[in-house]
């Protein structure tokens, strides 16, 4: 790229070289100690002949921007004259969602984390919408952020290109329950099709064969989640019936927002001749609103029907408390995103890791489990 001058005089060309330089510098996107790209390089780069970059080289040593190391090359000075922009002591998490599920408790646990190593948070919600992440992205990236641990949108799937310009700019990732594929950060992964299966072997020891599954939307996680639950069912003794699945509208985040098709669904399942005696919800708002919408139609919980969601271990709210879920440790997810971000900002831990640490499940037996009811 041809370099510009910035006003109406004409400089020569070695003093834009070196404006452009000192411009890198001192935003941080060379830091000090840093190798510059080589003189042929620059030549390529800037279409400059190599007298002009050579003059820019020899300026920039004598003012102290750079140090020449014969044979190696040139190193941009560990005490430029400048103060050098450092990234801000800030790590912020991306959410699809920030009121409800286990977000509100993975928030906080982040925060408690990132507070002992003397870092902000800033918290970042992204509807579950893909464009909205990457304006998100953009805007972190702007503000030099020294981190980011993010629960990618699927709606659609998150493209890989919008986390890589974060590592492009040298801000570390982690990814939190799922990650992006094509992109190499570490993973705090929930094992959903662990999930699926003790939700379903959970149903199973309390004599449930007939089961149906509801989720917010088909996508990669909950395509997990019901191949773990039909292989509980498989490998029971006796064969199960047919599961019922029920993914909701991929454009709609929360349930509420597509409460009718879940009542017209419910309602039409439960006229069938032998409707199931049990629901796995795959978030537990989810599992709260078919609880309600549940009495709505005359059905007990849960002496006509069994409930069990997903969610944290940490029970708050009236219907939440008394769920029966399968839980996965929302405060370690967050405590553990802090620590691998702070190990990454010190150059402990490489930015570009793949390493995956899969976060534990269990089964909180609450009130909404039962045996089914006698036929």
């Amino acid at each position: 790229m041809p370099l510009l001058a910035q006003s109406g005089k004409q400089r020569p060309k070695y003093m834009l070289l070196v404006d452009q330089l000192i411009q890198k510098v001192t935003a941080g996107e060379i830091r000090p100690g840093e190798a510059l790209p080589s003189e042929h390089q620059l030549c390529n780069t800037y279409q400059l002949a190599r007298t002009t970059v050579r003059n820019a080289m020899q300026l920039l040593e004598e003012q102290g921007w750079i140090t020449r190391i014969h044979g190696k090359g040139s190193f941009v000075s560990t005490n430029p004259p400048l103060p050098v922009s450092k990234p801000l002591d800030i790590f912020a998490f991306v959410l699809p969602e920030t009121r409800t599920g286990y977000y509100p408790s993975l928030q906080r646990s982040f925060e408690q984390a990132a507070a002992l190593t003397q870092n902000q948070v800033l918290v970042c919600c992204t509807e579950n919408k893909v464009d909205m992440q990457g304006n998100t992205i953009l805007q972190l990236i702007d503000k030099n952020v020294a981190g980011v641990a993010l629960v990618p949108a699927t709606v659609p799937a998150t493209p890989a290109y919008q986390i890589r310009q974060l590592q492009q700019h040298g801000i570390p990732v982690v990814f939190c329950h799922r990650q992006v594929e094509g992109v190499q950060a570490p993973l705090l992964s929930i094992p959903f099709h662990e999930v699926g299966l003790l939700a379903g072997q959970t149903l199973l020891k309390q004599g449930h064969r007939s089961v149906a599954m509801f989720s917010p939307h088909r996508a990669t996680a909950s395509i997990e989640y019901e191949a773990g639950l039909r292989e509980a069912l498989e490998s029971h003794e006796t064969p199960c019936p047919e599961p019922f699945i029920f993914h909701g509208p991929s454009a709609q985040l929360h349930p509420i927002d597509y409460e009718q098709d879940l009542l017209a669904t419910l309602e039409d399942m439960f006229q069938r001749p032998d409707p199931p005696t049990a629901i796995f919800a795959t978030f537990d708002s989810l599992a709260e609103l078919i609880y309600l919408l549940l009495g709505k139609l005359g059905l007990r919980v849960p002496e006509d029907v069994s409930l069990i969601g997903f969610g944290g271990t940490v029970r708050h709210g009236a219907i939440q408390s008394r769920l029966s879920s399968i839980t996965v440790d929302e405060i370690a997810i967050g405590q553990k995103a802090a620590e691998l971000l702070t190990l990454m900002k010190q150059g402990t831990l490489p930015i570009d890791t793949a390493e995956v640490f899969p976060m534990p499940i269990n089964a909180s037996i609450g009130q909404t489990l039962a045996p089914p009811p006698q036929q």
